[in-house]
C-alpha cells in the first residue's frame, strides 16, 4: 500500500486521481503511524516550504518521513514535496527542512516571469537514462511546472533531470529508493502518468 501524505496540499486530489488511474493501491493519510507502516510513500506539494514544514511538524511527520526513506521504502516527492527533502530553504526567510538531501532551496532568478508556470523540458543526466522510473519517457519530454523556488543540490550525483529557466536547475533527483520531481506529473499528461506508473511498478517489486 502506498501512503499519500495529507497535510493540506492543494494538489492532493489530482495526485490521488492520477495514481488511482495508473493502478496504485493507495491510502490518503495524515497519521504518522500509517505512513510508518506503509510499503511506499508519496509526498505531494504546492505552496511554500515554510508552511509545508509547519504542517508536517504539527502532524508529527518530520521524523517519520526521513525514517521511512532511510528504511529503504520507495518514496516520491512532488514539487514542494521535493523541496522539503533538502536541508534548508530561503523561502520567507532561511529555515530548516527535512534534511534528507544536501542542498538549499533558492528563488528562481529575475529576468523571466516568476513563478514559472507551464510546460518545460526535462533533460536527463547520463546516469539516469536507464533508471526504471524513467522507462518509456523520452529524454527532453515536457512536464508541467508551477514554482518560484528551485533545489540547489550539493550532491550532483543525485540529479536525474535538469530544466532551463533563467538557470539550469535540478528538476528531478533520484537516490536509491528516493525520487522527487519539481514538476507536477499529475498535470503532465501522458508522460506524467507514465512516471507515476513507473513509480507504482517500482513499489510492486
Amino acid at each position: 500500500m502506498i501512503a499519500v501524505v495529507n497535510y493540506g496540499a492543494g494538489n492532493l486530489p489530482n495526485v490521488v486521481r492520477a495514481l488511482s488511474h495508473v493502478g496504485a493501491d493507495l491510502l490518503v493519510t495524515d497519521d504518522p503511524q500509517v505512513v510508518r507502516d506503509a510499503a511506499a510513500i508519496v509526498l505531494p506539494g504546492v505552496g511554500a516550504t515554510r508552511d509545508t514544514m509547519q504542517s508536517l511538524e504539527q502532524l508529527g511527520m518530520t521524523a517519520v518521513l526521513p525514517e521511512c526513506i532511510a528504511d529503504g521504502r520507495p518514496f516520491l516527492g512532488i514539487c514542494v514535496g521535493m523541496q522539503v527533502l533538502f536541508a534548508v530553504s530561503e523561502e520567507f526567510g532561511l529555515h530548516d527542512c527535512l534534511g534528507v538531501l544536501p542542498g538549499v532551496v533558492r528563488r528562481l532568478p529575475g529576468g523571466q516571469k516568476v513563478p514559472q508556470i507551464g510546460w518545460n523540458q526535462v533533460r536527463y543526466s547520463q546516469s539516469a537514462l536507464e533508471h526504471p522510473l524513467l522507462t518509456d519517457i523520452p529524454d527532453g519530454s515536457n512536464f508541467y511546472f508551477v514554482h518560484s523556488y528551485y533545489c540547489e543540490s550539493e550532491d550532483t550525483g543525485i540529479v536525474a533531470g535538469e530544466t532551463e529557466y533563467g538557470i539550469r536547475f535540478a528538476s528531478a533527483v533520484i537516490r536509491d529508493n528516493l525520487a522527487a520531481v519539481q514538476f507536477h506529473p499529475e498535470k503532465s499528461g501522458r508522460y506524467g502518468l507514465q512516471l507515476l506508473r513507473n513509480f507504482v511498478a517500482l513499489c510492486d517489486q
